[in-house]
């Protein structure tokens, strides 16, 4: 799916674009600016008869596509840079973005997965003073985000996350109450009681256990470190194959007899789907299952969104939290003949005339990776999308405890971490086999 935007358009001079992204927001009802400071953007000379080409994520939100594609138009009317914009299934993003990356050819601008660009790093643009400028004038970036997009090697920015997808626990607060809880538990130990009891209720939990970008890696890896695990050390040795790993997946077996039939095959979109057919009552989503009931004209979906509640992911044996998330990463490659188009692009989508709107629209379902956006009013005007707002700043990198790079993202990329949970669930290994066998395919990325 594609869409080029066409629209009446004038042609700016060097640095014109600048003075416009200076404007205060113009959305309706808005009577504040997120700028920390008001700081002069860089200078940024769009070449002559510039197009660009843009592969973004499907959306999940219609807010998000909605907004995305406003504020690109925006961008045209401003500059005169005609934009093309596709829309990738989730699952085809990271291989198309490999392809473009190899041949050296394809799409100008990716909005793409989490650690990705740290696999292809000389074939990037430079984005250090946009994204310096940015975190100066919106009070700085949360650290995660932050490691995603600055190159270990040499400091450089050569990507900028737009937005963390973050999840929560997601229930039903009748079938809750129904099945004897009045609390939503704080501990792991808390949380098997209440998938056990909504089971024994009809009312049976499901987490994504096939090879799912968000999901399956997202309940997996929060589980994982929960125990005091991780797949690296603070050197990139990998390490996985240990007790505290065979605890995590023998817990997880137990939450896993408690679960839907078919979690194992199921990816991103089918705990949602699930979810608001009523067939569970508990599940690990972001905020698109209630963005979607929320909005819907039929009376049981409604119903779904009034009753659903979010809590935070409880807090394994190693006593500290250890949620985890999706991360939207921008980046542009070096083959772009309009790297400045491109870069200016990426700098008008980030600004707050742009992007505080977008947040909203989509009630935080990609939560903002920039400080200053705490202070949206809509995290605190509906107390349901409240848990998500410190998704960002608090969650820890895919890449915990080392650093980013080739080995992280093609880890990641492999679901090394799902299939080992996977592969204990649906009693194919031992917990000690499957995390030998995790621990055998990570070091072949790592030792690479």
């Amino acid at each position: 799916m594609s869409r080029f935007t066409r629209r009446d358009t004038i042609q700016l001079g060097a640095g014109a674009l600048a003075g416009a992204t200076l404007l205060r927001p113009r959305w309706a009802g808005a009577q504040q600016s997120y700028a920390v400071k008001d700081i002069a953007p860089p200078e940024i000379a769009i070449e002559d008869g510039a197009t660009l080409r843009v592969v973004r994520p499907s959306k999940f939100v219609d807010g998000d596509e909605r907004l995305f594609f406003e504020n690109t138009d925006k961008f045209t009317e401003k500059t005169g840079v005609q934009v093309t914009i596709d829309l990738e299934a989730w699952e085809d993003l990271r291989p198309k973005t490999a392809v473009a990356a190899n041949i050296g050819s394809g799409p100008d601008i990716i909005l793409g997965w989490l650690d990705d660009p740290h696999q292809f790093p000389d074939k990037l643009v430079d984005l250090t003073d946009i994204a310096e400028y940015l975190g100066e004038k919106y009070g700085g970036w949360f650290d995660a985000p932050k490691a995603y997009g600055v190159n270990p090697a040499d400091g450089r920015w050569i990507a900028m996350p737009i937005g963390t997808g973050g999840g929560v626990i997601n229930y039903r607060k009748s079938w809750f109450e129904e099945a004897g809880f009045s609390e939503f538990p704080t501990d792991y130990e808390g949380l098997l009681k209440v998938c056990q009891g909504l089971n024994q209720a009809g009312h049976a939990p499901g987490f994504a256990l096939g090879n799912a970008v968000g999901d399956g890696n997202a309940w997996t890896h929060w589980l994982l470190w929960g125990f005091g695990s991780s797949l690296v050390d603070e050197n990139n040795q990998v390490v996985v194959d240990n007790p505290q790993t065979v605890e995590a997946l023998e817990y997880a077996k137990e939450l896993y007899a408690t679960f839907i039939p078919g979690t194992l095959s199921w990816l991103d979109p089918n705990n949602n789907k699930a979810f608001l057919a009523g067939e569970i009552g508990l599940t690990h989503n972001g905020i698109s299952i209630y963005y979607v009931a929320k909005n819907s004209e039929d009376p049981g979906q409604q119903a779904i969104a009034e009753d659903l509640q979010h809590a935070r992911p409880p807090i394994g044996p190693a006593g500290v939290p250890t949620e985890t998330s999706l991360t939207v990463n921008t980046f542009i490659f070096n083959h772009t003949p309009y790297p400045n188009a491109a870069r200016a692009y990426l700098l008008h989508m980030f600004e707050e005339e742009q992007y505080a709107p977008w947040q909203e629209a989509c009630i935080g379902y990609w939560q903002h990776t920039l400080a200053a956006y705490d202070k949206m009013p809509f995290w605190t005007e509906d107390p349901k999308t409240t848990p998500f707002r410190d998704i960002a700043k608090n969650l820890k990198p895919y890449f915990y405890k080392g650093t980013p790079g080739y080995h992280s993202a093609a880890v990641l990329a492999d679901y090394v971490v799902v299939n080992m949970f996977a592969s204990v669930c649906s009693g194919d290994a031992t917990a000690k086999e499957a995390a030998a066998e995790a621990q055998r395919r990570a070091e072949r990325y790592y030792k690479a």
